[in-house]
């Protein structure tokens, strides 16, 4: 049953219920939750409530403030700055606005949107593109050669059962 169909059932049966006896109330409110699937006191609670409005309330749907042209350049000076966390992001931007009208000619409305964009906004606006990317982002450290060559490191293939420099057990007991 639809949204606007329970509605216009709740309006229909909603006097009738205010109107009747004890008895009759406990029937109409099985049969309203019977044919809407609401729970038995949501029921209650919206019949026993005020009148319902004549038509039911829409949401309203916001627009987002910042178009694609704006998170197109975030992304790219974001990419290009070495992937910094939101906060870091919102301190360069400034410094790279230079780089970027070098290479993309943007209008002032743009400028000003990105200038203003909050570090949460950033976080959210690049999401998509962080999924895109590697999950290691920040630690790019991979295994290497070159600092294996510069520390020493002690081996002596020669005799069998070489160990790290403890004292060998002799394999007799001492003592007593």
């Amino acid at each position: 049953m639809s949204h606007q169909a329970k509605w216009e059932y709740l309006s229909a049966i909603y006097r009738r219920y205010r109107q009747a006896s004890r008895i009759e109330k406990q029937r109409i409110l099985d049969e309203f939750c019977r044919v809407t699937g609401y729970h038995r006191k949501h029921a209650l609670r919206r019949l026993n409530g005020p009148l319902p409005s004549p038509q039911p309330i829409r949401r309203r749907h916001r627009v987002p403030p910042y178009g694609p042209e704006v998170i197109r350049v975030l992304a790219a000076i974001w990419e290009a700055a070495g992937f910094p966390w939101s906060l870091r992001l919102k301190a360069l931007l400034p410094l790279w606005l230079p780089w970027v009208r070098k290479r993309v000619t943007l209008s002032a409305k743009i400028e000003q949107q990105l200038l203003t964009l909050s570090p949460r906004q950033m976080d959210r606006r690049l999401h998509p593109y962080k999924r895109r990317l590697k999950r290691r982002l920040y630690g790019r450290t991979k295994p290497g050669t070159l600092l294996k060559h510069d520390i020493p490191i002690k081996t002596d293939h020669a005799r069998p059962g070489f160990s790290t420099g403890c004292p060998r057990p002799s394999g007799r007991a001492t003592g007593a």
